[in-house]
């Protein structure tokens, strides 16, 4: 006896939409076991102390730990390639940084293409760094300084936290819109650039919020300006770099991204649960301490962020000619 053509074709419906059900479902289940999250940075870096707090969010939420794995080198790409080729099952997530938009541009023979093979969960925050000098310069504002780097060139030194790093493109930007011959001197990590601005080796440095705040505090160097378009709360009579040089704008961007090909149903329930992390007063008082600003948004919002600050930073790396060490 043949199948009616009503039940037939019901059952052809039912079998074609089987696999999203099931995947649906799947989704709507996860986590069912630990989720690592992928730091390429050293423990005490600012990406960890960001991804820790936002970590614990997570576990308390869905119920499964959150579990920071630190895998630093080569400038972050060694544990980029180690998510880009994990399962895209939502179980290997990388915690984003300013270095990777940078790393397109700097690396010529990465094993990967950042935008297209690393899928954008949510942006998370964005970070002011300060332009500081040290005490000795005559210079106490943007303009002053410009003036002063000018009657010398090739004469002032610039550390920064090391090649291709966010406070040495935030340098070689401010040159690139200056016009400013400075000497570029790369340093392992910001407390020896800090070091060197302090005892006078290097006469300014771009260093990021979270680590010149102590410094300013401590008044050992002297900031003359932010550099995110708006001033910072942290420091609100220090005036921005744009309002002197228009269009400046440099800040570091971190957020949370996920192999490609994972499941958007996954990326979503993140991405829904991370900005209700930034939305938390007590983690929002956390990042205003460090002087970063929390960045919510769609992953669509975090992926047109992504591609316009590797547009932005291919162009510094290009300008300036910047190799990696």
């Amino acid at each position: 006896m043949g199948i009616p053509r009503r039940q037939f074709l019901y059952q052809i419906a039912s079998a074609a939409a089987l696999p999203t059900v099931t995947q649906f479902a799947w989704a709507q289940a996860y986590p069912t076991r630990p989720v690592r999250v992928v730091v390429t940075f050293p423990a005490g870096s600012t990406s960890e102390i960001l991804a820790r707090p936002l970590a614990q969010w997570l576990q308390e939420r869905l119920g499964r730990p959150f579990v920071i794995e630190n895998r630093p080198g080569a400038g972050g790409t060694i544990g980029t390639e180690a998510v880009v080729r994990a399962s895209p099952d939502g179980y290997t997530l990388l915690l984003v940084a300013g270095a990777h938009t940078v790393n397109a541009t700097l690396y010529d023979k990465l094993s990967f293409n950042f935008i297209r093979d690393i899928a954008p969960i949510a942006a998370i925050s964005r970070e002011a760094a300060v332009m500081t000098v040290n005490p000795s310069v005559p210079a106490k504002t943007v303009p002053e300084f410009i003036a002063y780097a000018k009657a010398n060139p090739g004469k002032v030194n610039m550390g920064s936290a090391g090649i291709g790093s966010p406070s040495h493109v935030t340098g070689e930007l401010f040159k690139m819109m200056t016009g400013l011959n400075m000497v570029h001197v790369a340093y392992r990590g910001s407390p020896a650039a800090f070091t060197d601005l302090i005892a006078g080796q290097v006469q300014v440095s771009f260093g990021s919020m979270s680590v010149s705040i102590s410094h300013i505090n401590a008044g050992t160097v002297r900031p003359l300006a932010v550099t995110t378009m708006a001033r910072s709360a942290v420091l609100p009579d220090l005036p921005s770099v744009s309002e002197f040089i228009p269009g400046y704008e440099a800040s570091a961007v971190w957020g949370l991204g996920a192999p490609r090909n994972t499941p958007v149903e996954i990326i979503d329930k993140l991405n829904k649960e991370i900005n209700a992390a930034l939305a938390e007063p007590k983690l929002k008082g956390r990042f205003t301490e460090m002087g970063i600003s929390a960045l919510a948004g769609s992953p669509a919002d975090f992926g047109k962020l992504i591609a316009a600050e590797t547009e932005k930073w291919g162009k510094v790396v290009k300008f300036a000619n910047i190799r990696p060490e």
